[in-house]
């Protein structure tokens, strides 16, 4: 069940990534991440309170509100990758974010076996072959690769708080880290004066924002329900393939042979930590 889930919820990731990045090349980062922040909450409570959960405390929850304030600087971060770089080379470094995870279980005694630490070196080497820039000798990095790494760092704590959250109840969980990422992330829009208010050609896309994410985030707790936070995790950071094959084909977007290469060396390992 746990692996169904996980890889439920990185399709839902990849199509709402490649959206969130796309909204964002039209509209500031902070306009796309309320709108479809707030839409997503309020999906979610109408969930909630449609199927009855219980509300298990505030206290049990904070672990959850701590993840949504993470997975928001990631996601801030990997909208303004996508806009500003290659989404072919953003989202696969990105994918880099069940280190986190693993670590966190690693320090739990839940240490990765063989395979596992071969597929977190190849995750690595990918990432660095994608963020370097081609030109001979640049020593920069590509656009948006940093920004991918800040967001891989962000996703990786959402996971590890999601999972602390959701003992009690995956969705109320979804629920406290989405009120926490939706109230920090219309105060930074009000001290910044960004405007809440997109154009109305923009609200079909951001709606799909809101509703694929929110439920990537709810498969992503319900799976860490049924197995271990950092397989969760590499199965979750599938999601690029998504997203690239979206950019692949709604925007033509080519990288060239050793960005593909590195990529794909890049998911490999993710493939690698999952089957270990």
């Amino acid at each position: 069940m746990a692996p169904l889930l996980a890889l439920g919820g990185a399709a839902c990731w990849g199509v709402g990534d490649f959206l969130g990045g796309l909204s964002s090349r039209r509209l500031a980062v902070l306009t796309v991440l309320v709108v479809s922040q707030a839409i997503g909450l309020a999906g979610i409570l109408a969930w909630v309170v449609v199927s009855g959960e219980r509300f298990p405390g505030i206290v049990e929850l904070l672990p959850a509100a701590a993840a949504g304030v993470a997975g928001l600087v990631g996601l801030a971060a990997l909208y303004r990758g996508l806009a500003v770089g290659a989404m072919g080379i953003v989202a696969p470094i990105s994918a880099a974010s069940p280190i986190v995870p693993l670590a966190v279980d690693a320090s739990k005694g839940v240490v990765p076996a063989a395979l596992q630490w071969l597929g977190i070196g190849l995750v690595l080497t990918g990432i660095l072959t994608l963020s370097r820039e081609p030109s001979a000798g640049s020593g920069r990095m590509a656009a948006g690769a940093g920004l991918a790494m800040l967001a891989a760092l962000g996703f990786g704590l959402f996971v590890v708080g999601l999972d602390a959250g959701a003992d009690e109840s995956a969705a109320w969980a979804v629920v406290a880290a989405r009120a926490a990422s939706v109230s920090i992330a219309i105060a930074a829009a009000l001290v910044t004066r960004s405007s809440l208010r997109p154009p109305r050609r923009a609200l079909p896309m951001l709606v799909g924002v809101g509703v694929f994410d929110t439920g990537a985030n709810v498969l992503v707790a319900a799976a860490t329900t049924h197995g271990a936070a950092g397989i969760v995790a590499v199965l979750g950071a599938l999601y690029p393939v998504v997203t690239v094959i979206l950019a692949w084909i709604v925007l033509g977007e080519r990288l060239g042979p050793t960005k593909r290469a590195g990529g794909a060396i890049a998911l490999v390992g993710a493939a690698f930590v999952a089957a270990g």
